[in-house]
C-alpha cells in the first residue's frame, strides 16, 4: 500500500535529513520542478547519500527525473546506482519513451545486480492524456498520475478541480484497465496549506478507487495516510462479509444489502486480499 508519496527537494539538505521521519510511505527525490538549473548536477551527485537517508525507515524511494534528453538518462543511472525503487518520469508523452528509459537501464541494473527499477509515468498534456492507455502498457510501469498544473497550463486553463476532475478521471481510468495503481487527487496540491480541503479531496479520489497520492508538505502525509487507508468500519464490515460468504453459497445479505460476488471481491481487496 502506497497511501501517501512525500516531495523531497534533492538539493535540499535539511529536507533530506527529516524525510524519513515524516511518515510516507514513499518519498519522491526531486531533480526536476524544486531544483534550479545551477543546481541539477550538484542535486544529481548527491542521490548516493539521500536516496539510502530518506529510506531508512522502509519508505520507497522514488527520483523524479528530469525529462529534457540531455539530463534524463544521466538523472535515470545515477537513481540507479543510488538504490531507488523507481522513477517518476515527468511529461510523458508516448511509450516509447517508457520502452527507451528500461533499455538503456537494464544493462546498468545486470551489472549492479539490482532489481528493475518501476516507473511513474506522469500525464501532464491533453496529448498524454488522451494517450494515457497506450502509456500505462509500457514496461515497468506501476503506477499513473496526472501533472494538474502542467495540464491546465497547456489547456489555457485554470488549476480548479471543475477543470482538472474529467482528465484526471480519464487517467485514473487507463490505469485501472491496464491493472497499474493511480496515484492522485482530483483537484491541484498547491494548495498544501487547506488541510480540511485536502483531506476532503483525498476521501473523493479514494472513493473513486485512487490508491495514494503525493504531497510537497509533511504536514499533509498524515492527512493522506488517514484518507487511503481502510476505516475501522470498513473492516469491520469486510470481516462480516468475507465471515459470512463463509457460510454462504450465492447471493445473501449483510446489513440489509445484498451481497454477491463483486461485493465480496471489494471485501477481500479491503482486507489486503
Amino acid at each position: 500500500m502506497i497511501r501517501s508519496l512525500l516531495y523531497v527537494p534533492a538539493s535540499s539538505e535539511r529536507f533530506i535529513a527529516k524525510a524519513h521521519e515524516r511518515g510516507a510511505d514513499a518519498v519522491i527525490l526531486d531533480l526536476e520542478d524544486a531544483v534550479m538549473a545551477a543546481d541539477k548536477a550538484a542535486a544529481r551527485a548527491r542521490l548516493a547519500e539521500a536516496v539510502p537517508s530518506v529510506g531508512r525507515n522502509g519508505a520507497k524511494v522514488f527520483v523524479r527525473i528530469n525529462a529534457d534528453p540531455a539530463l534524463m538518462l544521466g538523472d535515470a543511472e545515477a537513481a540507479c546506482r543510488a538504490g531507488a525503487f523507481g522513477l517518476y518520469v515527468p511529461k510523458v508523452e508516448h511509450a516509447e519513451t517508457l520502452r527507451e528509459l528500461a533499455a538503456h537501464l537494464h544493462p546498468l541494473e545486470v551489472a549492479l545486480r539490482r532489481e528493475e527499477m518501476v516507473f511513474v509515468p506522469l500525464i501532464e498534456s491533453p496529448a498524454a492524456v488522451l494517450d494515457a492507455r497506450a502509456i500505462a502498457r509500457a514496461p515497468r510501469v506501476m503506477a499513473l498520475s496526472t501533472g494538474g498544473e502542467d495540464l491546465a497550463f497547456l489547456l489555457g486553463a485554470q488549476p480548479v478541480p471543475e477543470v482538472l476532475k474529467f482528465p484526471k478521471l480519464m487517467v485514473h481510468y487507463a490505469a485501472k484497465a491496464e491493472g497499474r495503481l493511480s496515484f492522485g487527487l482530483l483537484r491541484s496540491t498547491a494548495d498544501y496549506a487547506d488541510t480540511q480541503a485536502l483531506a476532503e479531496a483525498a476521501r473523493e479520489a479514494r472513493m473513486h478507487g485512487f490508491d495514494g497520492a503525493s504531497c510537497v508538505h509533511p504536514s499533509v502525509v498524515v492527512v493522506l495516510n488517514a484518507a487511503f487507508a481502510p476505516s475501522a468500519d470498513e473492516l469491520d464490515w469486510a470481516r462480516r462479509v468475507i465471515a459470512a460468504a463463509a457460510r454462504n453459497e450465492g447471493a445473501f445479505v449483510v446489513d440489509g444489502k445484498m451481497v454477491d460476488a463483486p461485493v465480496i471481491a471489494r471485501a477481500r481487496g479491503i482486507l489486503g486480499g
